[in-house]
């Protein structure tokens, strides 16, 4: 399995970004994808969760109603809309899968397949 975020960079406070993941090496139909965030000095955060068939999704109290994730199955690529970013959202952020889908996983260790992190910075 292998999954490839991308889409971080430096933006400004109340501004938007589109991470994007692209999942391989497997069908996804029995999973969830998820992102998750690192901050500095902080563990490793649940932000939101999808399940790759149907509609049902998880957000993390801090994030709802700015950040949307989504999922394009002919692409077999999940993303993640972020709007309204705030200086609290920086961290490096990561995709990964799990095989577990009810309910959906918000813990690290629910979480098989891990991509590797692109960093978001939003400035004040």
């Amino acid at each position: 399995v292998q999954l490839q975020a991308s889409g971080g960079g430096l933006v400004q406070a109340g501004g938007s970004l589109r991470l994007s993941c692209a999942a391989s090496g497997r069908t996804f139909s029995s999973y969830v994808l998820g992102w998750f965030r690192l901050a500095p000095g902080r563990e490793r955060e649940f932000v939101a969760a999808i399940r790759w068939s149907g509609t049902s999704t998880l957000y993390a109290d801090s994030v709802k109603g700015r950040f949307t994730i989504s999922r394009d199955i002919p692409k077999n690529t999940v993303y993640l809309q972020m709007n309204s970013l705030k200086p609290e959202d920086t961290a490096v952020y990561y995709c990964a899968s799990s095989s577990k889908i009810v309910p959906l996983p918000r813990t690290v260790s629910e979480y098989d397949y891990w991509g590797q992190g692109t960093q978001v910075t939003v400035s004040s």
